[in-house]
């Protein structure tokens, strides 16, 4: 495939040799599952990997043509996975053909060389989920009908681009679990990193299989927008230390969108839920609308965006303290140095002994004898 080039030629199976060689053995992998389709008796295996499973064909309305609207089940399983070797094979194209190439301009330090590549590969990720999500959105005309979070609860029934969406983003932080070894994270790094993509497949997941696709595209939205914009900043801040104008705007969006994430949650667990016809837990008809689902989703969001403020923070307290002491020290180095005191030299000194001057020293008194 040569997706990545090899200086070198590893031990078969060795660390290096699996890390050098990841991309090219996951397009194999991708690659005998499209072959698959080719196949009668393999195809309808290699289906339930590409294509989106449990459609369901729905008249909404007798003027209309019938939709197709699809739920969830076991088989998204497959389907997450294959997505999951895509996304492996994009993150070495971005990495190998971008990333690198900018690396190699910049000069990076080993710290500094870890984070442009984090960054720009979440950065690419979150421009294209931000358009993505805002595409989806649009068509469902929230702005126009924000009640459309709870109304008509369990959402069992989603369209293609809604179903998609979640396997896609499923399978990116899956994907991010492996790439922690095949990038080399750093081993000071990977808690932090642990941190934040347990979190995104904790609540992504819990957003597609409780029908509550509506809010999780609402909310991941102006997330994804705060994120691409801190992440870009540290990209212009890399290549040139002097641009953090972007930490500025991302700041303060930070703080926008963490409200705007407790007031639809608040309002889409407290007030909406709570008043619409369907009550009831049933696994079977998808509707997890009691009170303890509530009330731990809530609680779970909540505390994660309390979470996020409290690291948001110690963040800002650290960039703080830093730029007070560049203040210092640019004042230290900016004022005069003090003089040293001179040093008044008595001529005539020797040995320690102040000797008068000889112009100025007073004649010696002849005594007259009497």
């Amino acid at each position: 495939m040569g997706l990545r080039k090899k200086n070198r030629s590893p031990p078969v199976l060795s660390h290096e040799f699996v890390i050098q060689n990841h991309a090219d053995t996951v397009s194999c992998l991708a690659m005998i599952i499209l072959l698959g389709l080719m196949f009668e008796i393999t195809a309808k295996f290699a289906i339930m990997f590409i294509t989106v499973q449990y459609n369901v064909t729905q008249v909404l309305d007798v003027k209309n043509d019938p939709v197709n609207l699809y739920h969830y089940g076991p088989k998204d399983v497959a389907t997450v996975f294959f997505y999951l070797l895509i996304i492996v094979i994009l993150h070495a194209l971005i990495q190998e053909y971008i990333l690198d190439k900018m690396n190699r301009r910049l000069h990076l330090s080993k710290t500094k060389h870890s984070k442009f590549n984090e960054s720009g590969q979440l950065a690419a990720f979150y421009l294209f989920s931000f358009i993505w999500g805002c595409s989806i959105l649009t068509a469902e005309d929230f702005s126009k009908n924000p009640t459309f979070l709870w109304d008509g609860y369990p959402h069992t029934h989603m369209v293609f681009q809604v179903k998609f969406f979640y396997i896609c983003q499923i399978a990116y932080w899956l994907h991010a679990l492996p790439e922690l070894y095949f990038q080399k994270v750093r081993k000071e790094d990977i808690p932090r990193q642990l941190n934040y993509i347990s979190l995104y497949v904790v609540h992504i997941s819990g957003a597609y299989i409780l029908n509550l696709y509506r809010l999780g595209v609402v909310l991941l939205v102006p997330h994804y927008l705060v994120e691409l914009l801190f992440h870009a900043s540290r990209l212009f801040y890399f290549s040139d230390e002097n641009k953090q104008k972007g930490f500025t705007l991302w700041a303060l969006l930070f703080v926008i969108a963490r409200l705007l994430t407790l007031t639809l949650s608040v309002l889409t667990f407290g007030f909406g839920l709570p008043r619409t016809k369907n009550q009831g837990f049933s696994l079977v008809e998808g509707n997890f609308n009691v009170l303890t689902i509530r009330m731990s989703c809530l609680a779970a969001i909540c505390l994660t965006q309390a979470w996020m403020m409290w690291k948001f923070i110690n963040f800002q307290l650290k960039k703080w303290r830093e730029h007070s002491q560049k203040q210092a020290t640019k004042k230290k180095t900016a004022s005069p140095k003090s003089k040293p005191h001179k040093k008044e030299h008595t001529r005539g000194a020797a040995n320690g002994i102040l000797k008068p001057d000889d112009k100025t020293s007073p004649r010696v008194r002849r005594v007259k004898n009497s």
